[in-house]
């Protein structure tokens, strides 16, 4: 199970996760690690596209915790009924909405967290934010640690 922060622009439009840019890059990455998205369940933390207008594009703007707070029972619903081994949280936000406020992506990039949720949780970079990275060489690692990290979670799931 892969969960997001919120849908994107093409998301809302499309009504499916990870099918703007930042899905790509999912999907790439998927694909290097040998899984196909119909293989995994995808969904976010928050379901609805809360948005700013910037010219004509409509950008995704951070959820709150209140906005957190109202969707996490949808999301305890999919993961009851998905009912998955481990869970990739993409991004900061997806992490604490499971593992609480004060979980910091940087201190557990890629660590495999054993929870009541899943077996396993790990958190890594969102695909967003490796499209948002200034620099190439840091787009390069971030999606080299994104792939390292679904690797570790597939791995994971099969034993």
């Amino acid at each position: 199970m892969l969960i997001g922060e919120v849908p994107g622009d093409q998301e809302d439009v499309q009504g499916k996760p990870f099918v703007g840019p930042a899905g790509r890059i999912l999907d790439e990455s998927l694909e290097a690690v040998g899984l196909a998205r119909e293989q995994v369940y995808m969904t976010n933390a928050v379901k609805h596209f809360k948005w700013e207008p910037r010219g004509k594009r409509r950008l995704h703007s951070k959820p709150s915790a209140r906005e957190i707070t109202a969707c996490r029972p949808w999301l305890e619903a999919e993961i009851e009924v998905v009912h998955p081994q481990t869970i990739v949280c993409l991004g900061a936000t997806a992490a604490q909405t499971l593992l609480g406020r004060a979980f910091r992506l940087t201190h557990h990039l890629g660590q495999l967290i054993p929870s009541t949720w899943a077996e396993n949780i790990i958190a890594t970079y969102h695909p967003s934010s490796i499209l948002r990275a200034p620099e190439p060489t840091d787009r390069d690692r971030m999606k080299k640690q994104l792939i390292h990290d679904l690797k570790r979670a597939a791995k994971a799931d099969k034993t």
